[in-house]
């Protein structure tokens, strides 16, 4: 009886497959989505950056005009999927509420083409962001396109008013982009706080 039961328990360790579970993650994509392998997404970050806002040489401020000159890819991180080297929220942009916003937005990655816009913020990255800004000109060109949306190599201006304070997103909308961890922080700040804070790389 022993013997038949371990026979029985073998045969069913068999039919469930055992081993590694197979790698269905190209059945996540959706149809339009990039060719390249996308990054593993990792989970949003629970918490903001701690510390204290600095002004990066990437950071200008004139009277009320902020300049903000972001890259996709400046780094490999998450294969080129970054802003300014971070991703998953580990960077924190702050701007004081009725800036003037410019966004000198540039694409370094050598394979992908990517976008970038302000989004209602979230707790779970979602993998089709909505692409209705936040604020009325806060998103690039064509940014869900492989073809019309930033490709590697070229650069695109945005400008908008942050007239609302708040807690938002930078994200990037080509599909499967954002929940892969392209995405940063955006507050507008009502106490007029400005500068960046970035989570150790």
């Amino acid at each position: 009886m022993k013997r038949f039961a371990l026979g029985l328990m073998a045969l069913s360790i068999a039919a469930c497959g055992g081993g590694e579970p197979a790698d269905d993650s190209s059945m996540d994509q959706p149809a339009d989505a990039p060719q390249a392998e996308a990054p593993a997404a990792e989970a949003p970050a629970a918490e903001m950056p701690a510390g204290e806002l600095t002004m990066p040489d990437w950071y200008q401020m004139d009277g009320t005009n902020v300049t903000l000159d972001i890259t996709a890819g400046l780094t490999e991180a998450g294969q080129y999927w970054n802003y300014n080297g971070y991703q998953n929220g580990d960077l924190t942009i702050t701007v004081p509420v009725g800036a003037n916003v410019t966004i000198n937005f540039s694409n370094n990655d050598p394979n992908m083409p990517h976008s970038i816009g302000v989004h209602e913020n979230f707790d779970t990255a979602p993998a089709n962001p909505n692409m209705t800004p936040v604020f009325e000109g806060a998103i690039s060109e064509d940014p869900a396109s492989m073809t019309g949306a930033t490709l590697p190599g070229e650069s695109e201006t945005i400008t908008f008013t942050a007239s609302e304070a708040g807690e938002y997103t930078l994200v990037c909308y080509i599909p499967a982009h954002t929940v892969s961890g392209m995405w940063i922080r955006f507050v507008v700040s009502a106490e007029g706080e400005a500068g960046a804070m970035m989570a150790s790389m």
